[in-house]
């Protein structure tokens, strides 16, 4: 528990002083154009930026990435990502509570993930990893999905930041045919997540392997480009880069996100990975994605003040209008209808 804890703490001193993106890995979203239309007939201020997803109405699609939990700064943390998330009517999801599923869970550790006070009508989505999700565990998930008032669940899965990671879960055998068998053993819809390195067309043929349909209800791509796990793990573990090859491995955000949608044509997809403009949401949402997430960019404004993130995701969603403006669409679905040019 305590280690836990100590980890999570390190996690965000890492994220917030080290140098943790990607170094010869771009999202691939610059390799795409927004079509310009110059004789656009749209009001910016009558552009409809509004979707459902997972159940909820979202003002813009918008989540709050995952980010923290566990430790006393989490708390501070969630709480003013919560109240921005509600002041704007986006969505949020929490950083993994794996911690909420221990018998010595401290009181403060479980606090740090509680927002509904701040937040009572965002689309919250819960964090559990693919190596906690088993049948034993259903009871103490779903515990800690109400404890938080969660209306979802997101299940990470991260091997490559778990290689990385001291006493990292290194063992994957099994864990497709345990998300088959546990996801429809829970009360609320499931959303499988990458950290980072991104899901892809290889990870899709697994999940289908077995039914030939997926057994989640959404897939958030978390591509490669942003912030990469395996390098923050190994800052957090050796103080120091010593495998630099695998902090650069992945699966580029857009290259993820056509790869999915292809695949699988009818499934909500969040596009995450780097998306830290509006511009770049805007391009993500035209190549398929039903919302987008930010998560880094808003962690030194979280510390700060639900003010600032506020501040920082209304310029967001202010960018992403005017990208519809400009390219003459008046919502999201005639936005996806337009599409986008690689750049030659």
């Amino acid at each position: 528990m305590a280690l836990l804890e100590h980890r999570k703490r390190r996690h965000i001193e890492v994220c917030l002083d080290g140098d943790v993106g990607y170094h010869g890995v771009t999202t691939g979203l610059e390799r795409y154009r927004l079509p310009y239309n110059a004789l656009t007939q749209t009001c910016l201020d009558d552009v409809d930026l509004s979707t459902e997803f997972l159940g909820s109405r979202l003002r813009a699609p918008v989540l709050v990435g995952a980010m923290t939990g566990g430790a006393e700064l989490s708390g501070v943390i969630n709480r003013n990502l919560a109240t921005a998330a509600q002041r704007l009517g986006i969505g949020m999801m929490l950083g993994s509570q794996r911690v909420m599923l221990s018998s010595a869970m401290s009181e403060r550790a479980a606090t740090s993930f509680v927002v509904r006070d701040v937040a009572p009508d965002v689309l919250l989505v819960g964090n559990i990893g693919l190596a906690q999700l088993t049948k034993e565990s259903v009871p103490d998930i779903a515990s800690a999905l109400e404890r938080v008032g969660a209306n979802a669940l997101a299940v990470h899965t991260n091997p490559l930041q778990e290689a990385m990671q001291d006493s990292g879960n290194t063992d994957c055998t099994g864990s497709l045919d345990r998300l088959h068998e546990v996801v429809s053993m829970l009360d609320c819809p499931v959303l499988l997540k990458e950290v980072g390195h991104g899901i892809g067309a290889s990870a899709v043929v697994e999940l289908l392997r077995q039914t030939g349909e997926s057994p989640v209800a959404a897939i958030d791509v978390a591509g490669a480009g942003g912030t990469s796990w395996n390098r923050v793990e190994q800052l957090v573990r050796y103080g120091e880069l010593r495998y630099p090859d695998l902090a650069d491995w992945g699966i580029p955000t857009a290259q993820a996100l056509v790869e999915v949608r292809a695949a699988l044509p009818r499934i909500p997809l969040v596009a995450s990975g780097g998306i830290r403009t509006g511009s770049d949401a805007a391009k993500a949402l035209a190549l398929g994605a039903d919302v987008v997430a930010v998560a880094r960019p808003l962690l030194s404004a979280a510390i700060d003040s639900a003010a600032a993130v506020t501040q920082w995701l209304q310029r967001f969603i202010d960018e992403l209008r005017v990208c519809l403006h400009g390219c003459g669409a008046t919502d999201l679905a005639a936005l996806r209808g337009l599409g986008v040019a690689p750049v030659s």
